[in-house]
């Protein structure tokens, strides 16, 4: 239940100030239709009405705020010549100008011979004063209402920053003053304002820096946010943790026999990683860890180990993954492996029906079957396990905390997880995605992988890349073509990726090329991966469905459409799916004609570097946190207030509050914790109380 002190904040924004039926919909599209929502949507920008110069001495081009009688309405003899208002001041005249106004309006509101208070920009044409379109013309008596210091608003179509200002002003008025959940030293040191205060400073500013990103006010509300985040995962990770754990420790005897097959050493960077699960397994509390790598280093080898650790102690393992792709890909690549060791490995999707399934599910259920692998399909009702005693959920971030946890109540005597993600996500906001979870990493690259090439070229020498592309298939290679992200709709994507395929099968002939797109049903996706596998298609255009888990090691090269449009993240991954065996590879990123200094120097970052790590602290720095598209699959949860290049440093210190306070209250019971739970639900941060409540 949400506490009934933000009942306020969660009141509809109709009836406020200047806000019906009409324009409540506009506010929908920009911000929401709560006062929280309007609350939370900050002003950009200030503009500074304070300047009153006298007309001769007002400065063209600046916003001024002048005292002038009127003397005389020139109406518009055509409609493309403007209405002008004669006016002076006892130093000269200035022209106010109008395009197409309703002239009993304007002699309404500027009646000759009195004075108006006149603010704008001032602008000099043809050796006169004028200011065009008035923002603001107000009686004298009635100065009040005019704002001397005007916040900026992002605005949406059919919306004025004056209808805004004014629904927020009204909006300021409603709520109450919330009690302080943060703790009375930390608002001594930072110097912050109240809740309420900090929403009151920023809409309605004293100075320009009151709004700026390192204001107290500014960075109270990011701070506010952050903790909302880590408290949610710090109470998420106690419900698990509360689970009693149990011991889970291997003879050794099956993961010797794995190390024994693999034709390589890990390396110092895997062994650590692995040495941490292993001390998580053998402790009596249940492990929640992510074991973070980039592309190709090498986690899922480590996640074997630790489920054949698993094996050994007497209990069975699962590994789920978000695609069919990606499941049938470990499966692959782990069956040669388990085979060495004799462990029974079975697979699982929403495809496996009928009788088989039935056969599955008993053999598990007898604990006939080690490790299972597979989809979503795993954690369904009827799958039930003898003895699940690790769960490994790769592609972390494709899963939210209810699934994780459906997946741990499948174990009868608590349940170690293992997550694992190939998304490099800078270390500032690694916290933010995965606090509620220890993190491995594994950094260094396994001996052997080669170098990929990577080239910049604009796209006016496409054609130089298919006659390149002509000559290395002539010899036998295989390539993907990515087409471009057109927008955040999967039908004009597809629309990109069909019209490319069509291009490319008229030029290499139908038989050579294939495509594959989100849309495609499963058997459909699958029987074009295994041709371009085979060597039947040479050529494979794809959406970013390939972004992760596509393994074709005989694949050499890789083509981006238009490079610029995706997130450093997600062009690092894309060219991970080459570089995987013994063949030279090259990625070429194909880029508008003309593109920005930004976009420019991500692309430097893509040619220079193939640390994902690396790449992904620098598109935080370039593009801000906000916008990194990489991480838009990242399980990133959604920001309004913070900036992580201005407020990453405040990370840490909301987890370790976070973590601090729920060791000490998990059931928000004391007075500050109280006050949290309003923080919580007013961030919408709740899910961690209601796993809380649920047990």
């Amino acid at each position: 239940m949400r506490p009934p002190a933000l009942n306020a904040f969660f009141a509809d924004i109709e009836g406020l100030s200047g806000i019906g039926k009409r324009n409540r919909a506009l506010f929908d599209k920009l911000s929401g239709t709560r006062i929280r929502d309007m609350l939370l949507h900050l002003p950009t920008g200030l503009i500074d009405r304070r300047y009153r110069p006298s007309v001769a001495v007002a400065v063209p081009g600046s916003i001024a705020t002048l005292s002038l009688d009127i003397i005389e309405h020139r109406p518009a003899p055509s409609k493309r010549v403007p209405y002008r208002v004669l006016t002076k001041d006892e130093t000269g005249f200035l022209t106010l100008v109008f395009f197409n106004p309703r002239a009993d309006w304007l002699r309404a509101q500027l009646p000759e011979g009195e004075t108006r208070l006149i603010s704008g920009r001032v602008e000099e044409y043809q050796g006169t004063r004028q200011i065009t379109h008035p923002d603001y013309m107000v009686k004298p008596e009635e100065e009040g209402s005019l704002p001397l210091l005007e916040t900026v608003y992002p605005l949406t179509a059919g919306l004025s920053g004056k209808v805004i200002r004014k629904a927020v002003l009204d909006a300021l008025g409603q709520i109450p003053d919330l009690p302080e959940w943060h703790d009375a030293g930390l608002m001594a040191r930072e110097g912050w304002p109240g809740f309420k205060a900090a929403l009151t400073h920023l809409h309605s500013p004293e100075t320009g820096h009151d709004i700026a990103l390192d204001s107290p006010a500014r960075r109270r509300l990011a701070y506010d946010e952050l903790l909302a985040t880590q408290l949610a995962l710090a109470l998420v990770r106690e419900k698990v943790r509360k689970k009693r754990g149990r011991a889970i420790k291997g003879n050794g005897k099956l993961t010797a026999q794995i190390r024994a097959a693999l034709p390589y050493t890990l390396t110092g960077d895997q062994e650590k990683a692995l040495a941490e699960i292993m001390a998580d397994m053998g402790g009596d509390r249940a492990m929640l860890r992510l074991l973070q790598g980039d592309v190709g280093s090498g986690k899922t080898v480590v996640a074997l180990l630790a489920m054949a650790t698993a094996v050994e102690a007497g209990t069975q393992a699962a590994l789920l993954a978000p695609t069919e792709i990606l499941a049938r890909q470990h499966a692959a690549g782990i069956e040669k492996l388990a085979a060495a060791a004799g462990l029974k490995i079975a697979f699982l999707t929403g495809r496996t029906k009928g009788k088989a399934r039935e056969a599955l599910l008993a053999s598990l259920k007898a604990g006939e079957i080690d490790i299972l692998i597979g989809t979503h399909a795993l954690i369904q009702d009827d799958v039930a396990y003898r003895d699940l005693g690790l769960a490994i959920i790769d592609e972390q971030h494709r899963f939210g905390v209810q699934q994780r946890l459906a997946l741990a109540d499948k174990a009868a005597h608590g349940i170690d997880v293992l997550g694992m993600t190939a998304t490099p996500i800078p270390r500032t906001l690694t916290l933010t995605a995965y606090g509620d979870m220890d993190v491995s990493l594994i950094r260094e690259k396994p001996p052997g992988r080669t170098p990929i090439d990577t080239r910049v070229v604009s796209e006016d020498r496409l054609s130089d890349v298919i006659d390149g592309l002509r000559r290395a298939m002539a010899q036998g290679a295989r390539a993907y073509w990515v087409c471009p992200l057109v927008e955040e709709s999967e039908n004009s994507d597809l629309a990109a990726a069909e019209e490319r395929y069509g291009m490319l099968a008229h030029v290499f002939g139908e038989n050579a090329v294939g495509l594959v797109h989100g849309r495609m049903k499963g058997p459909e996706k699958d029987a074009v991966m295994e041709a371009f596998q085979k060597g039947d298609i040479q050529l494979l255009v794809a959406t970013t469905v390939i972004e992760v888990g596509v393994d074709v090691p005989e694949a050499s090269i890789m083509v981006i459409e238009h490079a610029e449009r995706f997130g450093l993240a997600q062009l690092h991954q894309l060219r991970g799916r080459v570089g995987r065996g013994a063949a030279k590879s090259t990625c070429l990123l194909v880029r508008a004609q003309s593109v920005g200094e930004v976009a420019r120097a991500r692309l430097q970052v893509m040619r220079d570097t193939d640390d994902g790590f690396l790449i992904a602290e620098e598109d935080l720095r370039l593009r801000g946190g906000g916008e990194i598209l990489g991480l838009k699959q990242s399980g990133l949860p959604e920001f309004r207030l913070v900036d992580f290049a201005a407020h990453g440093d405040m990370i840490p210190m909301a987890n370790d509050d976070a973590r601090l306070f729920v060791s000490k209250d998990p059931e928000l019971k004391t007075e500050r914790g109280q006050a949290l739970r309003n923080l919580l639900y007013l961030f919408e941060r709740d899910e961690g109380v209601r796993l809380m409540q649920s047990g």
